[in-house]
């Protein structure tokens, strides 16, 4: 009885031979997808919120790495608008003349440029945040949106220290502080949300369509020059003006002027600049929530 049990279990070496050979089939489509619970389809920001201290991590270690082994250090983040302003003061200010009003045109001209060159950096930088992070991506689970965040997070502390060369200006130039300035959270909130938006929907376009790296740096020089940094709004044509209050980013530079230099609010490109912003942070939140479980096969 025992002889007849084992051998009954145990197939012989032919049967062992046809099982070894044997070809199966693998659906195309996984059967099971290992992800984090969602109670909507759009990102779990309480499940972003969870994972804060790995934003803050993220944000910290970019800060120590980047200017680690340069001579200028920091300074480089005061260098790139301040010598964009002093570039466009020399050609546009003083051979081609653009008028600005009562303003002086370097201080007119580097209060675009502030916001400008942080929603600029965070967009190039967040567009390849999934792709230079991609090795996390293929070994640990974390929210996807930590990394177009904690991008534009490093932009942002840029963004703070940029600043205080724009209040040296309004000080050399005698422009006072008004109680204009109060909107300035709310302004710097606005265009940190657009450029997490578009930060996000590029860096999941750009791990599917690698071209997406390739054409936006045109595209932001193109968007550069369609909004009022570098000349005022004044200077559109009439019949281009509802196009032009479209772009986002006319309510939220003349909105920044505005609150640094106490010029008139223009409340009708302000509150559609908040429209288009909210508009476009729930699009790039369903396309990069519907594209980031294809992240870790593509990269």
């Amino acid at each position: 009885m025992p002889e007849q049990t084992a051998a009954s279990t145990f197939p012989d070496l032919d049967d062992r031979d046809r099982l070894s050979n044997a070809t199966v089939d693998l659906p195309i489509e996984p059967l099971i997808k290992i992800r984090a619970r969602r109670r909507l389809d759009l990102i779990n920001l309480r499940e972003v919120w969870e994972h804060r201290e790995l934003l803050y991590f993220m944000i910290w270690r970019e800060l120590k790495s980047r200017y680690k082994q340069t001579l200028l250090g920091v300074l480089w983040v005061i260098l790139q608008p301040l010598l964009m302003t002093l570039v466009f003061t020399f050609f546009l200010g003083t051979l081609v003349r653009v008028h600005t009003g009562a303003v002086p045109y370097p201080l007119f001209l580097y209060a675009g440029l502030l916001p400008w060159t942080f929603f600029s950096n965070s967009v190039s930088t967040g567009s390849y945040s999934v792709l230079a992070n991609s090795h996390m991506i293929t070994k640990v689970y974390m929210p996807r949106l930590i990394l177009p965040a904690a991008a534009v997070g490093v932009r942002l502390a840029d963004f703070v220290v940029a600043s205080l060369v724009l209040i040296v200006l309004m000080r050399y130039y005698g422009v006072p502080f008004g109680p204009r300035m109060l909107l300035l959270p709310v302004l710097v909130l606005e265009i940190t949300l657009l450029a997490l938006a578009l930060g996000a929907l590029l860096s999941a376009l750009n791990v599917k369509y690698r071209d997406t790296g390739t054409a936006l740096p045109v595209l932001l020089q193109a968007w550069m020059f369609a909004s009022p940094i570098v000349y005022p709004r004044t200077y559109v044509p009439s019949k281009w003006e509802w196009a032009y209050q479209l772009n986002p980013l006319t309510g939220i530079i003349e909105s920044f002027r505005s609150a640094f230099l106490g010029l008139p609010i223009n409340r009708q490109g302000l509150v559609l600049s908040g429209l288009v912003t909210i508009t476009t942070l729930v699009i790039a939140l369903f396309v990069f929530r519907h594209l980031e479980d294809e992240f870790a096969d593509i990269v």
